[in-house]
């Protein structure tokens, strides 16, 4: 099921950014600033691509410190947060207060980074400010799939308030704030089409 293209959401799905492949994976390095939510993906000091992404807000905020990539997967699915369904029927909801008789299914978090347990970059909605991330930092659609090809198990990723590179990188264009967008249809997430949600990424 294939979402629509609403007026809402066309600019949205238009969204791009320009990025380069590394030729180094052992090289890479991604640094977050949560002041000016922008996800930094460098090589040797060389700039690759620099994007926005959504952090948590301060009642489950992004996590600060010096991490690694742990794991990557395309198809990944969240174990508590999802969608309940019964025949025609779907609805949001936590593991914890599924309805009884209802089937369930996690959340598909596409190109899922993780960097701490239960952390990890992956596409979503992307805002203007904080939001409801539970901490987790959310990439655009056509965003993510670069960003899954050019990090690795163990590149480097730290996350501060703010990082150097704002001064010279932060001031990029933006999508159009997807807080007041719909969100796609409730059964998009129960199967695969939310994880090939994006553009054919393409690189400089």
């Amino acid at each position: 099921m294939k979402a629509e293209s609403g007026s809402g959401l066309v600019s949205y799905r238009a969204y791009d950014r320009p990025a380069k492949l590394p030729q180094n994976l052992s090289a890479v390095r991604v640094k977050v600033s949560i002041s000016k939510q922008r996800a930094y993906v460098m090589e040797d000091g060389k700039m690759l691509m620099v994007m926005p992404i959504s952090v948590g807000k301060p009642d489950s905020p992004t996590p600060i410190g010096t991490f690694r990539i742990t794991r990557r997967e395309h198809k990944y699915r969240d174990n508590a947060r999802g969608y309940a369904y019964r025949g025609n029927q779907v609805r949001k909801c936590g593991i914890g207060n599924k309805p009884s008789g209802w089937s369930f299914r996690g959340a598909p978090l596409p190109y899922w980074c993780e960097f701490d347990p239960s952390y990890g970059f992956h596409t979503g909605w992307v805002r203007h400010s904080p939001c409801t991330t539970d901490g987790c930092i959310r990439m655009h659609e056509n965003l993510a799939p670069k960003f899954y090809r050019m990090v690795s198990i163990d590149t480097p990723v730290n996350i501060a308030y703010a990082q150097p590179e704002d001064a010279r990188w932060a001031y990029i264009p933006l999508p159009p704030d997807a807080g007041p967008l719909p969100d796609y249809p409730n059964p998009m997430y129960l199967g695969d089409d939310y994880f090939t949600q994006h553009k054919t990424p393409k690189f400089d």
